[in-house]
């Protein structure tokens, strides 16, 4: 388990999941469908929950495109973080958030995979946290143009080198949102 001390608990890292980034994410709907499914979940559990809000010039904070999509909706006392660079520990109170909560283990969904989801991933695990992500509650959208491979297949390999990812005294992995069982974690 984490290599942070005293770090019992699990929260679920909602990641960008906002108008400007998913509307034209790959099965938007279904991912959206997902992480509010999973977001139900953690409440159910008693989970904490943290928000995690990207901007940027093309998307400026409180602007349209800034919100989260109007399927989900942040309860008051859910810590919102906001973030400039890919992995949301770089330049944000993330830290600071989850230590007061004692949280130690990070359940990730959201999007974009291969850059904001991908980078708090990495982020989370070189930190000590250990790091689940929710194989089918991220998204991110086509590329191809410049050179990536097809979203699908961008999602694809990110749950097959997550489910086998390790790092000393740390754990990561993937769940479905089917099998996700935030009662079986410690909160």
């Amino acid at each position: 388990m984490t290599t942070l001390d005293n770090r019992p608990n699990t929260a679920l890292l909602v990641i960008d999941v906002q108008t400007g980034f998913v509307k034209d994410a790959y099965e938007r709907d279904a991912i959206v469908g997902n992480v509010s499914t999973v977001v139900d979940k953690a409440r159910a559990a008693g989970a904490d929950l943290v928000w995690v809000q990207h901007h940027n010039d093309d998307l400026p904070q409180g602007s349209e495109l800034w919100q989260l999509v109007p399927e989900l909706v942040r309860l008051e006392a859910e810590p919102l973080v906001n973030k400039a660079y890919a992995d949301a520990f770089e330049g944000t109170d993330l830290e600071s958030v989850l230590a007061e909560r004692g949280i130690g283990r990070l359940v990730i969904a959201g999007a974009q995979t291969d850059e904001c989801i991908r980078s708090t991933l990495h982020g989370a695990i070189v930190r000590g946290y250990d790091a689940l992500l929710v194989s089918d509650a991220h998204t991110t959208e086509d590329l191809r143009e410049y050179g990536a491979p097809s979203p699908d297949l961008v999602i694809a390999h990110t749950n097959l080198y997550w489910e086998y990812h390790t790092a000393p005294g740390r754990t990561a992995g993937t769940v479905t949102t089917a099998d996700l069982d935030f009662t079986g974690m410690a909160s």
